[in-house]
């Protein structure tokens, strides 16, 4: 090597990795009188593309939805299987068998909301205060309600014509099915039943965040479950609700479903209270299946069914929740059997022929019509989205 010349690298066989000189510090010490051992060069690491960067996160959040929903699943199926614990025995053999899923074939589901508290102290803990049939259309991505006035006089089976109400005091949900099921000339068939406890409705409420209720009108309660001290509800006048969406809590919606009397409109009546408490209902079904529910599932996952008591399964309660997600609530169906009042002065109404028309209606046999003209505050008839009935 010539003098000044650097030193290179040089490799078994005597080849030469290119003409890269050794760089040496002077005062570098050496390894038994040799020269130090270059420094290792590391090669620059590639940076991820933003595509492939997009891609993981994707596949991250896909991984975390699928986990979440899974813990979810498991904290609601430990709360379905307690509700279904509590149905009482005799009532799942009158219900008709369920024919493939609730995603491909129509269902008819039987809601009974009672009220262990009541501002007419006149419903017991066994009446049923509100009666609806849900009826679900997969084929038309469509919902398909039916409200059943408690003060319907029917034909209860063994017991002769009384309120409709009353099977539920009489035999239970049981005796209920098969009165509702009888109210066709061709037996309606029920599915699945549901009981919905509307005092601890006011937690499940609270529990999903409220619910938004479009109210029809303007309201002003009879004074009923005073929310002041002694003093002042001797001149409380009683609730008001505004006319319009309104987003209401626990209390404040079971007051809603509550209200028996309107002030600011004389013919509000049994039938607009049980109107308000199917609204309650379905915006609790709403915000049931909304994207903030799922979120919160694997903490109150069991809770959301304590106030029921039902034979559906935690899967089946899965697919009618993807059946209300994808049914636009704009096209949903609103129907209501009814009458006259009772010309002997009870509170009774008495059944009009046209409510074996509206049970076609419900069932999708005949086309919708809505109440008759000169019907009255009972008429029976189908509406379809937000409607009222006039």
């Amino acid at each position: 090597m010539a003098a000044g010349e650097k030193p290179y690298r040089v490799y078994r066989g005597g080849r030469v990795k290119g003409k890269v000189p050794i760089e040496r510090p002077e005062h570098a010490p050496r390894r038994n009188g040799k020269e130090p051992a270059p420094a290792k060069i590391r090669r620059p690491r590639r940076r991820w593309s933003w595509k492939r960067r997009i891609a993981v996160t994707i596949l991250l959040l896909l991984l975390l939805t699928i986990v979440w929903g899974a813990i979810g699943f498991l904290s609601f199926r430990q709360g379905v299987a307690a509700a279904n614990d509590r149905v009482p025995r005799g009532v799942e053999p009158m219900l008709a068998p369920q024919r493939g899923l609730l995603l491909n074939k129509p269902t008819t589901i039987l809601l009974l909301g009672t009220d262990h508290v009541n501002n007419d102290q006149r419903a017991t803990l066994n009446h049923s205060d509100s009666i609806m049939l849900l009826h679900t259309d997969p084929s038309r991505h469509r919902l398909v309600y039916l409200s059943i006035p408690r003060d319907l006089r029917v034909s209860i089976p063994g017991h002769g014509d009384q309120k409709v109400n009353a099977a539920m005091q009489i035999g239970g949900p049981g005796l209920a099915i098969r009165t509702i099921q009888n109210l066709a000339p061709v037996a309606l068939a029920v599915n699945h039943v549901m009981l919905v406890d509307f005092t601890a409705f006011k937690d499940l409420i609270d529990n999903i965040g409220g619910i938004t209720v479009d109210v029809p009108e303007r309201i002003l309660s009879n004074p009923f479950d005073c929310p002041f001290d002694v003093a002042r509800c001797g001149t409380w006048k009683g609730w008001r609700f505004g006319k319009g969406p309104q987003h209401m809590d626990g209390r404040r919606a079971l007051v809603y479903s509550r209200i028996r009397e309107n002030q600011l409109n004389p013919a509000d009546s049994d039938i607009t209270r049980g109107e308000r408490q199917q609204a309650v209902l379905r915006a609790t079904q709403r915000e049931l299946v909304s994207f903030s529910t799922f979120l919160k599932l694997p903490f109150n996952g069991g809770d959301l069914v304590q106030p029921l008591t039902t034979d559906l399964s935690a899967w089946q309660f899965a697919q009618l929740g993807w059946l209300i997600k994808r049914a636009p609530g704009g096209k949903a169906l609103h129907c209501r059997l009814g009458g006259t009042g009772d010309p002997g002065g009870s509170s009774d109404i008495i059944g009009s022929e046209d409510n074996r028309n509206v049970i076609a209606m419900f069932t999708g046999a005949s086309a919708a019509q809505p109440p008759r003209p000169g019907s009255g505050p009972f008429g029976p008839g189908c509406v379809v989205g937000n409607r009222a009935f006039k």
